[in-house]
């Protein structure tokens, strides 16, 4: 009910900054962009149990999203020039650059395609971890699991737990509390522990891996277009905020020497797992910086300001949501009123 709601009061919202002219009466709150971060881009699924609704979104939906940022006079740019474009003072172009995380197949195989018809530059954030097949993509995992039992034995740390998956509510409510247990405890263990649930139901969690994501050699042919880029996401899509300095240095500096080995030259950019405040703060952002990366995303939401400048490894990106698949809503978001008002 709650999350009805919400997602019921982020439509009326977005309802009402897509009106025309709406923009006009804030026209600063636009600011000099924005970056907007994707997952999987893929046709719809329809089916009842999606709890990773909102990492995914239509090749069409996608089309439309490039076309609003055009039509809205919004210049497509690779992300790692934003620095030197934003530092010409002779330049006052508004810029969007599109990001993607995880390296999933998908993107190749929808919106690579979507990006060559509209001559679009495209930037993907890869973790050796998901390339190399030896890191599960523990919230993939998750849904795989609860979709196929519809009774789970689970230890969420106080004993075992048994959960009754009969209906979409109910496997929805056991993916929030495994989400929940994996950003509150040691983020290793809770992986490991999910995937050895999975395993006991006769699901491979890195065969998901494998499934969901692009290879080496995938890799290899997608660098071979001139709209792609590529920038590193850590060795195993950790919580930085939650290691310690020595895994913070390894997971930044290791993935950069990870994507050069996967794409033939060194990343200039960086995406934070998760993004939010609990997983990116002011230490992870200077080690970004002193790893010699030009550019680091969050998924914070804004757009691009006249500070962006002092702080260019603590980029915020605006999520192009599965859950709100409009053109409306991302001229709404371009407005950048509804981050003025957060």
């Amino acid at each position: 009910m709650k999350s009805a709601i919400k997602h019921a009061v982020i439509r009326a919202g977005l309802e009402v900054f897509a009106l025309p002219g709406i923009g006009a009466l804030w026209p600063t709150a636009a600011g000099r962009g924005v970056i907007f971060t994707l997952h999987h881009v893929r046709p719809h699924r329809a089916e009842a149990f999606l709890p990773n609704a909102l990492l995914s979104v239509t090749p069409e939906f996608l089309e439309q999203a490039i076309l609003a940022a055009k039509q809205a006079g919004l210049s497509p740019v690779p992300l790692e020039d934003l620095p030197g474009l934003l530092a010409d003072p002779s330049d006052r172009r508004r810029f969007v650059s599109f990001t993607l995380d995880d390296g999933y197949r998908n993107n190749a195989e929808f919106a690579a395609p979507v990006f060559r018809k509209l001559g679009v530059p495209y930037t993907i954030f890869l973790t050796e971890g998901f390339v190399e097949r030896t890191r599960s993509l523990w919230w993939e995992t998750a849904e795989a699991l609860l979709r196929k039992t519809s009774l789970l034995r689970f230890d969420f740390g106080q004993g075992d737990a048994e959960l009754s998956l009969n209906t979409a509510t109910e496997k929805l409510a056991a993916f929030g509390r495994i989400s929940r247990l994996v950003a509150s405890d040691e983020e290793d263990s809770a992986v490991e522990h999910l995937d050895r649930a999975a395993r006991a139901h006769g699901i491979d969690p890195l065969g998901i891996t494998a499934e969901l994501t692009m290879d080496t050699d995938e890799l290899r042919r997608l660098a071979a277009d001139p709209l792609a880029r590529f920038g590193a996401h850590t060795l195993t899509h950790i919580n930085l905020k939650r290691v310690d300095e020595r895994q913070l240095r390894a997971e930044i500096e290791g993935s950069i020497a990870s994507v050069k080995r996967f794409v033939g030259y060194p990343p200039k950019s960086f995406a934070y797992p998760y993004g939010f405040p609990d997983a990116v703060g002011d230490r992870e952002i200077q080690a970004a910086a002193e790893a010699g990366l030009s550019i680091a995303v969050t998924t914070q939401p804004g757009v691009l300001s006249a500070g962006t400048l002092a702080r260019p490894t603590a980029l915020p990106r605006v999520s192009l949501n599965g859950l709100y698949q409009k053109k409306r809503y991302v001229k709404a978001l371009m407005t950048g009123i509804p981050f003025k008002l957060m």
